[in-house]
């Protein structure tokens, strides 16, 4: 069915949306047919007024009212466009009823998210819906997981084909928190023992493939000689993403195996990560202390532009297989938020308009875009490079 629009953003006024909106405002071609859309016709009007600023064609953006708690308005929404985009979280507490929507519209449909039972359960749900109407379901297109799902797909590349694999990641950012940031992780904390129960029926209804074997395990804290770190075993949903990745591409090999790290260069530092990590975990197992802590940033803030100006990221890959061994990093600026929202816009250009393998259901962007989407974001000045190989 024709569609109003190529593009629509969902959550446009939020922290990461309005950054992902002027995002779009410098780079969306001519002909792209985009709109905003939130729950707050008037935030959105001031928003657009922001974007006429950069673009004064934006001044024509169309406004779109829908809230995550109306299905009617999403599923309205959904069945205008093409690509639908959302920013709007936590998503196991706002998202179901987007995903829904898109699925049983056929329409495209990516996030943010990094939380792993939100995506484990949109799987459940919708993935064999969405096969049937064509939609592409595309969760973590941001820093969660866009740099981690590429960048091992770029190394698998160099690599020997038809032999075991095994490749490391090692993770270095910098920045700030937003409230909406916090808040997701906060609720995932808090959902420790669902999120288990909801892998677990994951796994049964989406096994490994039979012929191959895939295998994300978390590692150990261990010392890197070669890095000049310390790798510090990352329990986020990136391996996961790697993992259905390799699962779904016969080029990661017959047995691939994939470990996940943050690199810091002291072990106190190291030490310290975990221990903090510990504690947040910890004040999100009560209502009263979760609040607490969430309170510390309010929805909808977040580090200033002089604070993303300074921050940066890269992802060192080890990867060996074969007899060869290879070195390489994807690496750009700030990490949570401008990155992301490029990432974010980039993903939605990305399937609206580029010539794609044929995919449906819950797909990673490995799966659905790959190299198209890693030429975008090289254009777009995030590095893919090989440091060494052998």
């Amino acid at each position: 069915m024709p569609r109003n629009h190529d593009i629509v953003l969902f959550g446009a006024t939020g922290f990461a949306g309005a950054l992902a909106a002027e995002y779009l405002a410098r780079h969306a071609p001519q002909d792209c047919r985009w709109a905003l859309a939130g729950r707050d016709t008037g935030k959105l009007a001031g928003l657009r007024d922001r974007l006429a600023r950069i673009d004064p064609r934006c001044r024509e953006l169309p406004l779109l009212a829908a809230d995550a708690g109306d299905p009617a308005s999403l599923r309205t929404l959904a069945g205008s466009t093409r690509v639908l985009a959302s920013t709007v979280g936590p998503y196991i507490r706002y998202g179901t009823p987007l995903v829904a929507a898109c699925a049983a519209a056929g329409t495209d449909y990516l996030d943010i998210t990094g939380e792993p039972e939100f995506v484990d359960l949109m799987y459940l749900r919708h993935h064999e819906q969405a096969v049937r109407t064509g939609a592409r379901l595309v969760h973590a297109c941001g820093f969660d997981s866009v740099p981690h799902d590429l960048g091992v797909r770029y190394t698998v590349g160099l690599l020997p084909e038809g032999v075991p694999l095994r490749i490391d990641g090692y993770v270095r950012a910098s920045g700030g928190l937003s409230g909406g940031t916090l808040a997701s992780a906060l609720t995932a904390f808090s959902r420790a023992s669902r999120t288990a129960r909801t892998a677990k029926e994951r796994r049964r209804a989406d096994p490994p493939p039979g012929d191959r074997s895939v295998r994300t395990e978390p590692g150990r804290l261990h010392r890197n000689a070669g890095l000049g770190v310390w790798g510090v075993p990352l329990p986020t949903l990136d391996p996961q993403i790697v993992g259905r990745s390799a699962a779904a591409l016969d080029r990661y090999g017959p047995d691939f195996h994939y470990s996940h790290f943050a690199a810091v260069r002291g072990l106190p530092v190291a030490l310290g990560g975990i221990a903090g990590a510990g504690v947040l975990f910890a004040l999100a197992q009560h209502p009263a202390t979760r609040r607490m802590a969430g309170s510390r940033l309010a929805p909808g803030t977040g580090p200033d532009q002089e604070r993303r100006a300074r921050s940066r990221f890269s992802v060192r890959f080890t990867g060996e297989g074969g007899g060869h061994r290879v070195l390489t990093e994807v690496a750009g600026g700030d990490p949570g938020y401008e990155e992301t929202a490029k990432m974010l816009a980039e993903s939605a250009l990305c399937l609206a308009f580029d010539e794609l393998p044929a995919t449906s259901g819950q797909v990673t962007t490995a799966v659905a875009m790959g190299e198209r989407l890693s030429d975008r974001l090289r254009q777009a000045g995030i590095t893919f490079r090989v440091l060494a190989a052998s």
